[in-house]
């Protein structure tokens, strides 16, 4: 129920941004009786677009929090909460960055994840289960994985691309709509799609291109992956890196309790075997990271 609840809001917020945005440039419609005004319907598009991501980013660690149960530990209760704190305050100032909020989720599988609008105003957080099954040089591992999404400014960076794609897709989807309108006219004597075909037909190209851009943002989300194994691997040592992602490698579903919104977010999204898995997958095989980290640390 609480991620119906989430989604909608982020809806209608993505909604009331976009169309309070367009009211200020004074974007006219996109559709008019000589056909498609490409401007308009570009700048309709980028908006929609960029809108969707930009919301979601900076709602993100409100929506993380209250859709995984994250509770931010603000007066530790115990020695493990204290060292929590002070292991990612001590990664956050070898990074360069503003120390994290810091917080548990109640997953029995052990995963983590960071998120956040930007790197000085992030959240980190560890699953119960990975407190419970991992030793503390193998978990510090981990939170450097964190601290180097955060670093690194994955989320903006993912958020920004993710907002390009949609403002292609959406673009796009339109176009070949109008393209299809254009050919039945001709075809039938001014029939064309009417009112509700031609957003029937968008809906359609905008499924069918999504799929298809959806690989160039698993891509990057693949690609960071390995660059906050890299931070994880300098900052906590390239051992303990190995070491925490090999612990990972035993749980093939570490990612099923997490919602669908933060698993680029998480330290991993469990096992991929077929290449469409592997190709829309947010997360390269933890066999691929773990080469990954051994053979940067053979060049050094």
């Amino acid at each position: 129920m609480m991620r119906i609840v989430l989604f909608l809001a982020t809806n209608l917020a993505v909604l009331l941004v976009a169309s309070i945005t367009l009211r200020l440039l004074g974007v006219e419609s996109y559709l008019t009786s000589q056909g498609l005004n490409f401007t308009s319907l570009l700048i309709f598009c980028f908006v929609f677009g960029m809108a969707g991501s930009v919301v979601s980013l900076f709602i993100s660690k409100w929506m993380a929090k209250r859709s995984t149960g994250t509770t931010i530990i603000e007066r530790p209760s115990n020695a493990t909460e204290q060292w929590l704190l002070d292991t990612v305050a001590e990664l956050a100032q070898e990074a360069g960055i503003q120390t994290p909020e810091v917080g548990i989720f109640p997953a029995q599988q052990s995963n983590a994840f960071a998120t956040g609008w930007n790197k000085d105003d992030a959240l980190v957080a560890v699953s119960a289960g990975l407190l419970k099954r991992m030793g503390r040089e193998e978990i510090r591992a981990v939170l450097a994985h964190e601290i180097g999404h955060v670093a690194n400014g994955d989320m903006v960076t993912l958020a920004l691309i993710q907002g390009v794609v949609n403002t292609f897709v959406m673009f796009f989807a339109r176009v070949v709509a109008h393209l299809v309108d254009q050919f039945l006219r001709s075809d039938d004597d001014g029939g064309g799609l009417g009112f509700f075909g031609y957003f029937a037909v968008v809906m359609v190209a905008e499924v069918i291109f999504g799929i298809a851009a959806s690989t160039i943002v698993a891509w990057f989300s693949r690609f960071r992956e390995y660059r906050a194994d890299e931070a994880g691997a300098r900052l906590a040592g390239s051992g303990a890196m190995i070491g925490a992602l090999e612990r990972l490698k035993a749980e093939t579903q570490a990612a099923d309790e997490m919602p669908d919104t933060l698993r680029a977010m998480a330290i991993t999204q469990g096992q991929t075997r077929s290449l469409m898995e592997k190709l829309f997958a947010s997360h390269p095989p933890l066999d691929d990271r773990i080469r990954a980290i051994r053979e940067a640390s053979y060049r050094r």
